[in-house]
């Protein structure tokens, strides 16, 4: 069975390790060109949102309309913490 010492300097480098982790996520959005040609976004959620280029003009296009949307309905809207 473990001493106390070393359930404290187990459970220090989980901490550790925990941070490092969290860290790493913490990188920002970074883009990237997919195999399929379509511009790639990762870093806001697990997954990366990956459109073609005409998809993320339209969209951009209509960035104005989104931002109007999200805040006629942020009573509805979850945020991501």
């Amino acid at each position: 069975m473990a001493t106390e010492d070393e359930l404290r300097a187990e459970l220090e480098k989980l901490k550790a390790e925990n941070e490092a982790l969290k860290n790493r996520g913490a990188k920002g959005v970074s883009m990237k060109v997919s195999e399929k040609g379509a511009v790639s976004i990762y870093g806001m959620g697990r997954f990366p949102v990956t459109l073609y280029q005409e998809q993320w003009l339209k969209l951009l296009d209509m960035a104005d309309d989104i931002r109007a949307f999200i805040k006629e309905n942020e009573a509805k809207l979850k945020k991501k913490e």
